[in-house]
């Protein structure tokens, strides 16, 4: 069955999932839904403690057996140690048929591989995968699906009861005895728990694993102790100096600089660019650099930014501390800066991934956007994006708040270059979709920007502005011309995995690389 932005999905999928094609990105405006809500079991005796000796304690109390759904938070990044200090003690325990829910997982997470290998886990959702993983899952070797979401997807899954997770494992810089976590003041500080608060409210268990137990109370907490069952004290939660990697790095490359140059011209000559503004760039080097690069205009012409949002890197709060933005607005701390930001700045504030993204509320935070700019691996003519499969066909990366974002903002702009290698990255049909390109209003090349047709508006207020514009379909004979058109990606029939809307429909499905033996 085709759906709206037109991939086949198929049937067998639709009834396995009891899902629906996407129709959509606003078709679910004034839906209706009860919440879904986790067993409690009391603490009424003051004498009882919440300590643990260590994880497999943890389990044990949790109840753990086969067939569970244990979650985790991804704010440590590449850094991250609990993910596989909790699975390798589940498998020693000999526990099978796990489903993992985690808000990501990254290269860090490589030596969890085995366990899908071997069936200790066989399921798998999250906002994205990287490293062996996704080549585990790109090779057939997960026994289930594996489900993407977005960021706001994932709290919509999680609030709603279509995902019911039974252990929750949160990774705590710091915590009291009775379980209230905060994301700072220890030594492996991360800034924000937001991606976790869910896990936390609707989660059976909620176990709370830190580093540094610190003296009650450890208020204000991110994670009260209403919602933590135990608390468990391990060596090492997480390296932070591995926070900032892979995308997260400021640029020095001449070309994403330029790109970065025509995207800062273009936000100025918008009509949403003027006093108390809102703002969120994603972590790619040009995106990075639009914001350094946005700061020196705004401080030129005097003009303030009102919020700052989402993911935050140390350039968003250096304009914080020069007076430029008014407000940052924090889901998850990209590096060592922003962290520090967070500490001291009391304008620098955390909030949950619910409040953050979720479609599924009374209004989060993205609706409020008036600029949004972000990386993607592949754009084609339609403007639909691709951020999580390779040009390889390998699952290689998130969806994160990329479609949440470009829903909710005023202003979507994707900053790619023309090509990655000898790769177009402006294509006929991306490999497959994860950001629709009705939410998609500009797209910026090192080669020429084109603004989507439906943005007349856009198109209007760039009369007489000094940028090399192009439509979509130039761009991609460019890269056509220079590097030819790529051959498609050879897929097997088997679907391994489904990239979700926000709304819980599917927008596509990853399937089996074919073998090359």
């Amino acid at each position: 069955m085709k759906n709206a932005v037109g991939r086949d999905i198929p049937e067998k999928i639709l009834k396995e999932t009891k899902k629906e094609v996407f129709k959509g990105t606003y078709v679910k405006d004034n839906y209706e839904y009860k919440k879904g809500a986790p067993k409690i079991r009391t603490l009424s005796d003051p004498t009882r403690s919440k300590l643990v000796k260590d994880i497999h304690e943890a389990l044990v109390k949790c109840g753990i057996k086969d067939g569970m759904t244990i979650s985790f938070h991804h704010h440590f990044r590449e850094g991250d140690y609990v993910v596989n200090m909790v699975m390798e003690e589940i498998h020693k325990m000999g526990i099978k048929d796990i489903t993992i829910s985690a808000s990501s997982l990254g290269k860090a997470n490589d030596p969890i591989v085995p366990y899908i290998e071997d069936g200790t886990i066989t399921c798998i959702h999250s906002s994205g995968v990287r490293g062996k993983i996704g080549e585990a899952i790109s090779n057939g070797k997960l026994k289930k699906l594996a489900i993407m979401r977005s960021h706001g997807g994932r709290v919509r899954a999680v609030e709603t009861g279509e995902v019911h997770i039974d252990i929750a494992f949160i990774g705590a810089p710091t915590c009291d005895d009775y379980g209230n976590m905060r994301a700072v003041g220890g030594k492996s500080d991360c800034g924000v728990l937001s991606y976790a608060m869910v896990d936390a409210e609707y989660a059976d268990k909620v176990v709370a694993i830190t580093d540094c137990l610190v003296p009650f109370p450890n208020i204000p907490a991110s994670i009260s102790m209403v919602n933590v069952d135990y608390v468990c004290v391990v060596d090492e939660i997480g390296n932070p100096q591995k926070i900032a990697t892979g995308a997260a790095k400021p640029t020095t490359d001449v070309r994403k600089l330029m790109m970065a140059d025509y995207c800062t011209k273009f936000v100025i000559n918008t009509p949403y660019f003027k006093e108390g503004f809102s703002y969120q760039t994603g972590v790619g080097g040009a995106s990075i650099a639009s914001t350094i690069s946005l700061g020196k205009v705004m401080e030129e012409r005097g003009i303030h930014m009102g919020l700052g949002l989402g993911g935050i890197t140390t350039p968003m709060c250096d304009l914080l501390e020069r007076g430029l933005c008014e407000k940052i607005v924090d889901t998850q701390d990209f590096d060592l800066g922003a962290i520090e930001s967070i500490k001291n700045n009391p304008k620098h504030i955390e909030i949950s991934a619910s409040e953050y993204a979720n479609p599924f509320n009374k209004g989060a935070y993205v609706n409020k956007l008036d600029f949004v700019i972000l990386a993607s691996l592949e754009v084609d003519v339609n403007f639909n994006c691709n951020v999580v499969v390779g040009s390889d066909g390998v699952i290689t990366g998130a969806q994160g708040g990329h479609p949440d974002t470009a829903a909710g903002a005023k202003c979507t702009i994707i900053i790619a270059p023309l090509l990655q290698g000898r790769i177009p990255v402006i294509c006929s049909n991306v490999t497959t979709v994860t950001t629709p390109g009705e939410t998609v209003d500009v797209v910026i090349t090192d080669y020429g920007v084109a603004i989507n047709p439906k943005r007349k508006d856009l198109i209007e207020a760039m009369k007489g502005v000094d940028l090399p514009f192009k439509t979509i379909e130039e761009l991609r004979d460019i890269a056509y011309k220079m590097a030819g058109a790529p051959d498609p990606v050879e897929f097997e029939d088997r679907v391994v995995g489904i990239i979700e809307a926000r709304d819980g429909s599917i927008i596509d499905v990853v399937r089996k690389i074919k073998s090359r033996t």
